[in-house]
């Protein structure tokens, strides 16, 4: 079982900057597909970012140029920086896992396994 700890949401301005981070208990981080999801209210969860065990990210249109998702393997730690944040980027931000024998098609095409409780955060104008 992999648990999934998000801390760094909080309140910001419109075009200021926040630094997600994302702690996971249990073994084989390195090898484990992590990613970034939101839900707005009333709408879906969505990807915000993906990144691979080899270190390789995906970045959906609406935050591509304005993420970056990173990852400290002797950490056991996925983050998420987020620049230019709109007035639209406020939700409730979840880190997700999935199981570390995963490969590409299946991270690529299923939900991941693992999920956090999710961290607040909202920009302001």
């Amino acid at each position: 079982q992999v648990q999934l700890m998000e801390s760094g949401g909080g309140l910001v301005q419109a075009g200021g900057s926040l630094q997600l981070s994302c702690t996971a208990s249990g073994s084989s981080f390195r090898r484990r597909a992590m990613a970034w999801y939101r839900q707005a209210p009333g709408k879906q969860r969505d990807l915000v970012a993906r990144i691979t065990g080899a270190g390789t990210t995906h970045y959906p249109d609406s935050t591509k140029g304005r993420c970056t998702i990173s990852r400290d393997n002797a950490k056991s730690t996925v983050y998420l920086q987020m620049n230019s944040l709109k007035l639209e980027d406020t939700a409730v931000y979840f880190c997700a896992a999935w199981v570390s024998t995963a490969i590409l098609s299946t991270i690529t095409s299923t939900p991941p396994d693992y999920w956090g409780q999710g961290i607040q955060v909202t920009v302001s104008s």
